[in-house]
């Protein structure tokens, strides 16, 4: 059984025991307990429910692992050729970790 969640503007395939890497859930603490209600689609062994918008009654329960994860260091290079313009910028996502614990539906 899965879901297709929907976690502050990203779509993410939630399975139960699966970990998630989501941005970063301000009031998040670590070992709390999270829900998730905007579900969009739910697959329980083939019968698929796909919600208008969100499917009625369904949500994914998770427990967050740890509050605040930097991803990898993204640069961002800008250049105007012959100028001698040259700018380097760079910055490191805030993620939070998730443990899917279980999906409702």
């Amino acid at each position: 059984m899965y879901a297709i969640v929907e976690i502050n503007g990203q779509q993410f395939k939630a399975e139960a025991g699966k970990k998630l890497f989501v941005h970063h859930i301000q009031q998040a603490e670590v070992g709390a307990t999270v829900e998730f209600e905007k579900v969009l689609l739910v697959d329980n062994d083939g019968a698929v429910t796909v919600g208008l918008p969100t499917v009625e009654g369904a949500k994914v329960v998770c427990e967050v692992l740890a509050d605040l994860v930097k991803g990898d260091k993204v640069l961002v290079f800008h250049k105007k050729r012959r100028k001698g313009y040259r700018k380097l910028n760079g910055h490191r996502q805030q993620f939070t970790q998730l443990m899917i614990k279980e999906v409702v539906a």
